[in-house]
């Protein structure tokens, strides 16, 4: 205010001298006001050029300070910039939200109050069906037309949440038609955040932890059903001694059964929580291979009447690294079940080999009743059984693939299995290079120099 004042003074001031120097004494207070409407006229000016910048977002907007007005400029310059640095910053935090959120394994999407798609993720895009920008402003419900999600988004009662089966085109990462849990959370009035998560898998684990609840309470029944019948029947009934000893040895077979499966449930709870084998115990693969033939021949004795065929051939001579326990139940499991599912008579074979690039391969083949293709990707599930009959009568539990597959994986390895009906099957684990070595190969190395 002080230099407004000292401003307009002055030039009132200088129009009554050039007044005075003009007309003379008597007009010096026509000169004085006519300087004083300069000053207004210059001042209205500059408060209008400064107002036409705030009009246009500051855009040419004066850089004098000289006076109120510049004073006014460069405040509003200075407020300017820092407004812009603090909205860039926000824009940086709401970019790095949003990608975080993109991110996200959930679908995020908010909806607006009459329901329209305001935004959304591509992890909600690929869960419902939608186009991440076609399908902005769009009717949610006219988009995902489950009955089950439209209903539950009609109720605007959100404390738990919806399943629903994905669109046809979803599919979840196992290429299963995938089924979707949605949740609605209300927020800044009746706006609502929907997240989607993909629960095909824990659905399928949860149906596996059922379907070996049954299997076990099943597995355990069915011999101690037997056990308690011959019990009572020892009990009540005056027998002789044969049939004492036939009912004692039948009891005892329906023990060994239980059992053995106790053992292997024992032995797969080991391993899924077990820490993956060192690479410094090595095993000499003559030993597995030697114990695994006198396992085959062994069983064939006792549950064929016609011997099989066994050939076990060990072309290079080798070892592995792992724990040889765990190697010697996953080879024995493999070549066993080859002897109990193929007839007296028929031939199976056990082959170790390395292959050209460092791993090695063990393979049972055999000469059995094989497996239709549409039962070969279970075959590793607990209690899965082909026939379940032909399983009980050999004696399987229904759990030594699943074993198999377990301790292959711990070694880095790989079970893939091929069969064909009436032609057989084959078995083959791969290790990798980094868990074999040949023992020619080492043993020379070892050898001192001539």
């Amino acid at each position: 205010m002080p230099g407004r004042l000292a401003a307009f003074l002055l030039l009132s001031g200088i129009g009554a001298a050039v007044a005075v120097a003009l007309f003379g004494w008597r007009l010096a207070w026509a000169g004085a006001w006519a300087g004083g409407c300069v000053w207004l006229v210059v001042d209205m000016l500059r408060a209008q050029r400064l107002i036409q910048a705030m009009r246009n977002d500051a855009v040419g907007l004066p850089a004098s300070r000289f006076g109120m007005w510049g004073e006014l400029a460069d405040r509003i310059r200075r407020a300017m910039r820092l407004r812009e640095q603090q909205t860039q910053q926000a824009e940086l935090r709401l970019q790095e939200f949003l990608a975080a959120i993109q991110a996200s394994p959930n679908g995020v999407v908010l909806v607006d109050e009459a329901g329209r798609i305001e935004w959304c993720n591509q992890t909600a895009g690929s869960h419902l069906g939608l186009d991440v920008e076609r399908d902005l402003q769009q009717l949610i419900a006219n988009l995902v037309r489950d009955p089950a999600f439209i209903g539950y988004l009609a109720s605007w009662h959100y404390s738990r949440e919806v399943v629903i089966d994905a669109p046809v085109a979803a599919r979840s990462s196992s290429g299963q038609p995938m089924r979707l849990s949605v949740q609605a959370h209300p927020y800044a009035g009746n706006r609502r955040m929907l997240l989607t998560r993909d629960i095909t898998a824990l659905e399928k684990a949860e149906e596996m932890r059922r379907d070996f609840v049954a299997n076990v309470s099943h597995e355990i029944r069915t011999p101690l059903t037997v056990l308690t019948g011959f019990v009572e029947t020892l009990q009540t009934l005056p027998l002789e001694a044969d049939e004492r000893s036939r009912y004692l040895g039948l009891m005892g077979q329906q023990a060994q059964r239980m059992g053995t499966l106790v053992a292997d449930l024992l032995t797969l709870s080991r391993l899924e929580g077990s820490a993956a084998p060192p690479l410094n115990q090595w095993t000499r693969m003559r030993a597995l291979m030697a114990h695994c033939e006198d396992e085959a021949r062994g069983l064939s004795g006792r549950i064929a009447t016609q011997p099989h065929r066994l050939q076990f051939a060990l072309e290079a001579d080798s070892e592995v690294a792992g724990i040889a326990t765990e190697l010697q139940s996953a080879m024995s499991n493999l070549v066993t079940n080859a002897v109990r599912y193929t007839p007296g008579g028929g031939e199976v074979t056990a082959t170790w080999r390395l292959l050209s690039d460092g791993r090695g391969e063990f393979t049972v083949r055999d000469t059995g009743p094989g497996v239709a293709a549409e039962h070969i990707p279970r075959l590793t599930e607990r209690f899965y059984r082909v026939d379940r009959s032909r399983s009980r009568e050999t004696g399987g539990t229904g759990l030594g693939l699943a074993i198999v597959k377990h301790i292959v994986q711990r070694h880095g390895g790989q079970l893939r299995i091929e069969s064909e009906l009436g032609k057989g099957s084959r078995f083959a684990i791969t290790f990798p290079a980094s868990r074999v070595r040949e023992v020619r190969t080492r043993l020379a190395a070892q050898a001192p120099a001539a």
